[in-house]
Parts: structure tokens; C-alpha cells; sequence
């Protein structure tokens, strides 16, 4: 029998948050990394993240899908209520 898998599931501490957004970010698209915040605001929990960014969940669900497009202050506001920020660095 399969089983659906939800990466939200193992997302359970920090470490694994950030090398998951690591990952994400290092990919450099913009729908993979919307669609990875998407699953940590999962894995954190929608609600809880709608109500820290001044978010509806419904537009938090929009934006932080593969066909979303958050703007900037969207993709800092999820950050910031999740614990991360974004950080330049040399390729």
C-alpha cells in the first residue's frame, strides 16, 4: 500500500527547517521556494502563521503554493514568523 508523503511531517525542529529552505533557496525558483514555505507554514501551522504575518490563511495558501507568486514583504513576513531570515551569500 502507498502512502501519501507530507515533508510538513518532518519538519520538526529548527535544524531540519533550515536545511529543508536551504535546499529551497539554493535552487534559485522562485514557485519551488513559495511552494517550501508553504510547507514549513504547514509544519509550524497555518493558522498560527496567518495570525503572525496579518495574513488571511487563504492568501497565505495562494501564495505559498507552486502556482503562487508571494511578493517580498510575504516571503519576509512568513519568515520572520517562522524563525528565519534571508542572508546573502558568495556563490
Amino acid at each position: 500500500m502507498l502512502h501519501d508523503y507530507d515533508p510538513a511531517d518532518v519538519l520538526k525542529s529548527a535544524e531540519a527547517v533550515e536545511v529543508f529552505l536551504n535546499d529551497a533557496f539554493d535552487t534559485m525558483d522562485a514557485p519551488h521556494i513559495a511552494k517550501a514555505l508553504g510547507v514549513v507554514a504547514r509544519a509550524k501551522g497555518t493558522t498560527k502563521i496567518a495570525r503572525e504575518t496579518g495574513l488571511a490563511r487563504e492568501q497565505l495558501y495562494r501564495s505559498l503554493s507552486e502556482e503562487g507568486n508571494p511578493t517580498l514583504e510575504t516571503t519576509l513576513a512568513v519568515l520572520k514568523a517562522i524563525g528565519f531570515r534571508i542572508a546573502s551569500r558568495r556563490k
